[in-house]
């Protein structure tokens, strides 16, 4: 069992990659399929119109995949910034208290110095 969940982690980067990749060819993919679909139905019930139904069922997959690939990138980033890790805070001394006002409007302003 440990042997596994080691094996898997391992292996959790590379699936990764592979998924963010693939973005770029599940688009093509999604518009030839599309495209394929079209021109089936055109042969199918012989109106032209039909090719052009599937070029835009086609580019609504694609549309689908990169707002599938854009919300998992954008959780995946949300984890990152609440994972304790990567947070940023910091120390405060015991005979400096943060009661001062004048460090509470340069904080509050973006001044640091």
């Amino acid at each position: 069992m440990d042997k596994e969940q080691k094996h898997k982690g391992r292996l959790t980067p590379i699936v990764e990659g592979a998924n963010e990749l693939s973005v770029g060819i599940s688009i093509v993919v999604a518009v030839l399929l599309g495209i394929g679909i079209g021109i089936g139905l055109e042969h199918l019930s012989g109106a032209k119109w039909t090719f052009w139904l599937g070029v835009v069922w086609g580019i609504g997959a694609a549309i689908l995949n990169l707002y599938k690939a854009y919300k998992r990138q954008q959780r995946q980033a949300q984890e990152l910034a609440n994972n304790p890790r990567y947070t940023y805070k910091p120390a405060q001394s015991e005979s400096k208290k943060i009661d001062d006002s004048d460090d509470e409007e340069d904080s509050l302003s973006g001044k640091y110095y």
